[in-house]
């Protein structure tokens, strides 16, 4: 694959998912750079402008919140950890509301842990939720739910949770936004160091590059990044690594500034379509020929053209979708259990509240949580 460039990228890019450090919006003395994220604000309003969907994965919460409430820079244990996340989340979400509104825009509060993306009924809904709040023009702000999450159920790190946001809502690009301005072939700080632009597939040599040190209040290092870059750009997103200390660091970018961009394998749909393909089905739901006409044109899978149900599946499972003839139209992730899909089966979408006695999402599969054709 050819080179592009990091700026390039990001000026076409429909869906951008950036990832901010602790060290970059907090500072040694544990107070909010706010000059940085004034100007950061200003980079996001330019994109949102354009007509871009912007999402931001940010750390910083447990460094507000361990200075608000006086903890030091010692070890802290898991419960004061989670105390100084919980009082440092509000100094963060306002710090972000106050920056945004300067712009006009609407910022929303996101946070997860691992399991929300481990498991498929939640990962569904944290979809929906993302898509529901870029079609309203917000920004979401995702953080790890620090408040609750144990060793057992944390992402570990933002880069690696900024590559599943940005697999869960199909961004197109994540920027990683580091103390350092991309990928050397050795430590940066050593005689000879040679900065890597472009990284077109990542490979052992690449990997063996990858350096780990992380600072004083981020937990991620080099290698943490290329992780993050093999899920990132399996889902169909270029990933960019980018010198966040400047200021408006995404107009650096754009401008040219010294990055290292990791090449996309495919298009987002295109990787979520491959993702769902592999996926061993759990049932079935057997469609008319109407509905296979529907699907054809792009549409969701509505109750009113899926009967019979067949197997046991649970709301989330991967099942197939057949025609009237038993053949294979489609695979997708279903928004209902078995039991649910069998009572609303035929029915059209503003019965199903009657008929379960408690509203649900009208599409029975949604097309971005269907993989058209034939598999195998």
């Amino acid at each position: 694959m050819d080179a592009v460039s990091a700026g390039g990228l990001l000026a076409g890019a429909s869906r951008v998912v950036v990832k901010i450090g602790s060290a970059l919006l907090v500072d040694a003395a544990g107070g909010l750079r706010q000059d940085w994220l004034r100007d950061f604000a200003s980079d996001v309003s330019r994109l949102k402008t354009r007509g871009q969907d912007v999402v931001i994965v940010s750390s910083g919460s447990i460094a507000l919140g361990r200075h608000v409430l006086g903890l030091g820079d010692g070890y802290l244990s898991l419960e004061l950890s989670q105390a100084a996340a919980a009082v440092g989340q509000i100094q963060l979400a306002r710090a972000y509301q106050e920056a945004l509104a300067a712009h006009d825009i609407r910022a929303a509060q996101v946070l997860v842990t691992l399991e929300d993306s481990a498991d498929r009924r939640r990962y569904l809904n944290s979809r929906a939720t993302l898509d529901a709040l870029l079609g309203l023009s917000c920004v979401p702000i995702v953080n790890e739910n620090d408040t609750v999450a144990t060793d057992e159920i944390r992402f570990g790190d933002n880069d690696r949770l900024g590559a599943q946001v940005t697999a869960l809502c199909g961004a197109d690009m994540l920027i990683l936004l580091s103390d350092i301005d991309g990928l050397y072939d050795r430590p940066p700080h050593e005689d000879g160091a040679a900065h890597i632009p472009f990284v077109a597939q990542i490979t052992p040599q690449i990997e063996a590059m990858a350096g780990d040190a992380p600072s004083a209040v981020s937990k991620g290092g080099m290698k943490t990044k290329i992780l993050a870059a093999r899920t990132a750009t399996s889902a169909g997103a270029a990933m960019v690594i980018a010198n966040g200390y400047v200021a408006a660091p995404l107009a650096q970018i754009e401008d040219g500034g010294v990055a290292t961009v990791f090449a996309a394998s495919a298009t987002p749909a295109a990787a979520r379509k491959r993702w769902i393909e592999g996926m061993k089905s759990k049932g079935a739901v057997r469609i008319d020929a109407g509905a296979v006409n529907a699907l054809s044109q792009g549409k969701s899978l509505l109750s009113a053209g899926g009967r019979p149900i067949d197997g046991s599946f649970e709301r989330g499972d991967p099942v197939d979708v057949t025609g009237p003839d038993g053949g294979l139209v489609a695979k997708g992730l279903i928004a209902y259990s078995s039991a649910e899909a069998r009572q609303i089966a035929g029915a059209k979408s503003e019965e199903i509240a009657g008929i379960l006695g408690y509203p649900r999402r009208a599409a029975m599969i949604h097309r971005d949580n269907m993989a058209l054709g034939r598999m195998g």
